[in-house]
């Protein structure tokens, strides 16, 4: 995550774009059309309402690309180029395409595609291994949701690229981008671990089992505490070894859980699924409100997603077992959470959402803000599924 390098889009403006015609739509059907069903399911249909908001707000066709902001305001529209941003928005469409099956989010995935491409100088990889471990997780979800072989191959040469982080600096991991080899997160490792191990588990190759479980040796080895799970966010950034044990944010935990969730299902080793559940049971601690059960707001720009990623990967886990009493608590954190965001997080002309899942919008909606509570919504609505089928 650029958190160093990304500059925060304007403050806000006077004016918010009128949304009357997306409004007035809502309570016509088009979102049980949408849904193809009259009964469709409260969090679905919610997921499925932000999912429009976020076409008819964010999109530009001429681009095949999401702005950045909505209302969008001169260049602050496209510039900067936030790519793990928009693979995350990949990641939001294929939710949407397995939720409800609709032809429309498979057509709105090819173009993201192109756009990216036509964006990144007809090339997937850049200078951020995270950024390029975003994108090839998304890719990687698009080709199995909708078997296009072109998603799959850049998931593939996003893979190749990655596996050049690895170095001996620190003891191993995978370095956060190509001009700063020497420094180590999660960001960077995590995810990759995520990713090796989804390899695996598709297409059977040993030596993407063999990264995997390197990945994530190293990454419980330097960045996460024995006593709790807590996760760190990186070591040696200043170039003094130091651990930044002060930087803790909510998406560390997420991806960690993630690569734990993931390990376990391509191994059926139960100490990767205990160390996931063992760093999810942390996070009423030391990340939500005692009062409320909220998770924090992180900011915005690239901090507006890190709400979003955690509750990604913590929907992962509840799915291995939602019996467990572990899952459990996490649904009740999603459902909390999701219910704050609809009733007071939303906008009142809309589906736009907060930095704050308790707060009102502010008047310009960034892009990362927008598809964390899509997340949230999107996993409420899958685990709504589970309990009606």
């Amino acid at each position: 995550m650029k958190r160093h390098r990304n500059k925060m889009l304007a403050a806000a403006v006077a004016a918010v774009v009128a949304m009357a015609a997306l409004a007035a739509a809502w309570p016509n059907g088009l979102l049980r059309q949408a849904l193809g069903t009259r009964d469709a399911a409260v969090w679905a249909e919610r997921a499925e309402e932000a999912q429009l908001q976020l076409q008819e707000s964010f999109w530009d066709e001429g681009r095949g690309l999401y702005n950045n902001a909505a209302p969008c305001m001169l260049q602050l529209c496209t510039d900067p180029f936030n790519y793990w941003w928009l693979a995350h928005a990949a990641d939001v469409l294929v939710d949407g395409y397995e939720r409800s099956g609709g032809e429309r989010y498979s057509e709105q995935l090819a173009k993201l595609y192109q756009g990216i491409l036509d964006r990144n100088a007809g090339v997937f990889p850049n200078d951020y291994y995270d950024d390029m471990e975003w994108m090839a997780l998304a890719w990687l979800r698009a080709y199995d949701a909708t078997g296009e072989e072109r998603y799959k191959e850049a998931a593939l040469v996003l893979w190749e690229d990655i596996k050049t982080g690895w170095n001996d600096e620190m003891g191993g991991g995978i370095a956060w981008r190509k001009t700063q080899l020497d420094y180590k997160n999660t960001p960077a490792n995590a995810p990759a671990a995520i990713l090796a191990a989804r390899l695996y588990q598709r297409f059977g190759d040993e030596d993407d089992l063999a990264w995997a479980r390197k990945i994530y040796d190293w990454q419980k080895a330097a960045l996460v505490d024995p006593g709790t799970g807590l996760v760190w966010d990186g070591m040696n950034r200043m170039g003094d070894g130091a651990i930044d044990k002060d930087w803790k944010f909510t998406y560390g935990q997420g991806v960690y859980i993630g690569a734990g969730a993931e390990l376990y299902k391509a191994t059926n080793e139960a100490e990767y699924l205990a160390d996931a559940r063992k760093t999810a049971a942390y996070l009423k601690e030391a990340f939500t409100s005692p009062a409320t059960g909220m998770l924090p707001s992180e900011g915005e720009g690239d901090g507006a997603l890190f709400k979003g990623v955690l509750v990604r990967y913590v929907g992962e886990l509840i799915a291995l077992d939602p019996e467990d009493e572990t899952a459990k608590s996490l649904a009740e954190l999603l459902q909390v959470n999701g219910d704050s965001l609809w009733e007071y997080g939303k906008g009142a002309e809309g589906a736009l959402f907060s930095n704050s899942w308790a707060q009102t919008p502010d008047e310009v909606v960034q892009l990362s803000t927008q598809l964390s509570g899509m997340m949230l919504l999107e996993q409420l609505a899958r685990l709504e599924a589970r309990n009606r089928s």
